[in-house]
């Protein structure tokens, strides 16, 4: 088999500049997911969280669950991933999360979605080419419960081409 040429593949630029943001923007995130209980498994497994709220049935229902907990940090990464494509596709350093509050447990079988607002945009002071934007995400449940909360910051590359 030949290798590919490459020239015959056109890059697609993604993502949002910094000059694209603006405070009070909104942005509802188009794509949801259902957390189920294999993602909860192999994710608490392979981080090693060893709270059996999130992997013994029995022992959640005991603590007044109707199932397994889903484990927040899954929550939290997850709800990160569907802002990506509206947000930070585009690169630029992860800065930060603040405020970071769970709501209420997530249980397999619930679907999540989400929505952003811009809090703020500013010029990077140590970065010409990059200004620092943060957002805060809401993520709510099928029965439109809030689940999670936070505030992101990220560098953000300006246009090609801005002045810097």
């Amino acid at each position: 088999m030949a290798d590919p040429d490459f020239s015959q593949f056109k890059l697609v630029p993604k993502g949002h500049s910094f000059e694209e943001f603006h405070q009070g923007q909104v942005f509802e995130h188009h794509w949801g997911r259902t957390i189920n209980a294999g993602d909860n498994s192999i994710f608490t497994t392979a981080t090693l969280a060893h709270c059996p709220l999130y992997f013994n049935a029995e022992y959640a229902r005991a603590h007044g669950h109707p199932d397994v907990v889903v484990n927040p940090m899954l929550v939290a990464c997850t709800v990160v991933g569907i802002s990506v494509e509206d947000l930070s596709e585009a690169g630029g350093p992860f800065l930060g999360i603040n405020g970071l509050e769970f709501h209420r447990p997530v249980y397999p079988g619930d679907t999540l979605t989400a929505r952003s607002t811009v809090i703020s945009t500013r010029e990077s002071a140590s970065r010409g080419n990059f200004g620092i934007v943060t957002w805060r995400t809401e993520a709510r449940n099928q029965r439109d419960e809030l689940v999670i909360s936070y505030e992101r910051t990220n560098l953000v590359a300006k246009r090609r081409g801005a002045p810097q």
